[in-house]
């Protein structure tokens, strides 16, 4: 039998470049905003069935379809192209059909239609993700044309509702809870919805976090009378990420897998309730995220931002003040000042397993395609593989967009990066036979 990378050829370009404009020009309706925008991925599903029923079971071909719906116009697609032998297996998964939101207002040019600049495929999703949605269906639709003999089963499984996590139950979630995905344990788990070519090895755990301070509200002018929490924040802030960096340094992993950057814990948002220049207020609230390492446990963070809390409450007349007559304590009063810290849902971050016969052959493939291989992390988060790698699958990463227009405005992919990561996966293929 003829070689599987021969047999699979180069990505046909017309066909990719067709289904991604049909994708690209439903995007406005695939807009993962709850409660606002709730997307509606069987529009996405439709353009992928047209490619891929031609060659299903249905009509005679060798692709077995799943259709999986748990909302109204919100489904998940498995595709499978059956191996020969029992229980070798390869997935493409994490290639999801939904998208951030976008202001056309904000953009050069229209974000919900595809438009071509040379080489550039423009138009949110192109790289986040629904240019591997259909990078991946041009996989699979060439493996139904051709219809090569391998030992494994190769499957692609298409979700809905990645980009927000406040619908569960949707997505890729639901199919692990149900079973449907648990013969892929069986083989190397590529997530496909990363950027740049290269093996994404490690990602971030998350924690936001809110810090609601309150104070005492007083005219400016005499600000011996006011607690101002503005003031007790700020210091507040500043102690509670010293903190932090001591009890959370570099860990020594982090260079072993090629982090950005180690964990982090810094201010993103500031509210107060209002009120004149002239006036010190009464309470204010910052909030933000810690983005931690995979080698750190978010619930001791979390514990420990607490005891920061507790620590500075008790002992609030030590804490740093700003001036002559800054002061969190009114004993004439009886008031002291005072911090409370809550946090939203958070999640783990990732570390994939580099001695894993799936990894060792995305670094090939990649190397032969791409011409070096440089595997990579950072503190982004995808709390969805964190779920995967813990229920034990092999969880590798990949993406074949740009991280520079990763959510961004003016959203764009190369072609010649999905021709190259069609490659990728004709490599792992052939090479996963053997």
């Amino acid at each position: 039998m003829a070689d599987v990378e021969q047999i699979l050829g180069d990505l046909n370009k017309d066909s990719f470049v067709n289904l991604l404009t049909n994708l690209i020009g439903e995007s406005k309706y695939v807009q993962n905003n709850p409660p606002e925008l709730i997307p509606e991925e069987d529009r996405i599903v439709k353009h992928v069935l047209n490619s891929l029923l031609p060659y299903s079971t249905t009509r005679g071909g060798p692709l077995i379809v799943n259709h999986v719906s748990y909302f109204p116009h919100r489904g998940n697609l498995i595709v499978e192209y059956p191996g020969t032998e029992q229980g070798k297996i390869l997935s493409f998964v994490g290639m999801h059909m939904d998208v951030v939101t976008a202001n056309p207002n904000d953009w050069e040019f229209d974000p919900f239609s595809l438009s071509i600049d040379g080489e550039k495929l423009r138009g949110r999703g192109t790289t986040d993700c629904l240019g591997h949605v259909a990078l991946v269906t041009e996989l699979m639709k060439k493996l139904g044309e051709t219809k090569p003999k391998l030992k494994s089963t190769v499957v692609a499984v298409f979700i809905a509702s990645e980009e927000n996590s406040s619908i569960t139950g949707v997505g890729v979630d639901a199919l692990v809870k149900d079973g449907l995905l648990n013969k892929l344990k069986g083989g190397p788990l590529y997530w496909i919805d990363t950027a740049d070519k290269q093996p994404c090895i490690g990602t971030g755990g998350m924690i936001p976090w809110k810090l609601h301070v309150t104070g005492k509200l007083f005219h400016s002018g005499l600000p011996h009378k006011a607690i101002n929490p503005l003031e007790l924040g700020m210091e507040a802030l500043k102690e509670m990420q010293s903190r932090f960096y001591r009890d959370f340094p570099p860990h020594k992993e982090e260079q072993v897998y090629r982090f950005a950057t180690p964990s982090t814990m810094k201010p993103t948002q500031w509210g107060y309730p209002g009120g004149g220049i002239n006036q010190i207020p009464a309470e204010c609230t910052i909030a933000g995220d810690i983005r931690l390492t995979p080698f750190y446990n978010v619930k001791d963070v979390m514990t420990k931002l607490q005891g920061y809390v507790d620590d500075i409450n008790e002992n609030i007349e030590k804490l740093g003040t700003r001036g002559p007559v800054s002061k969190y304590v009114l004993p004439e009063e009886n008031l002291r000042g005072s911090l409370a810290v809550s946090f939203d849902e958070a999640s783990s971050g990732v570390a994939c397993n580099l001695k894993s016969r799936g990894f060792e052959v995305l670094c090939k493939a990649t190397e032969k395609v791409v011409g070096h291989v440089k595997p990579y992390s950072i503190t982004g988060t995808l709390p969805l593989i964190r779920d995967l790698k813990d229920e034990g699958f092999d969880v590798q990463t990949a993406g074949y967009g740009l991280m520079a227009t990763y959510h961004a405005k003016n959203e764009y992919c190369l072609l010649s990066d999905m021709c190259q990561g069609y490659r990728i996966f004709s490599s792992i293929i052939s090479q996963l036979e053997n």
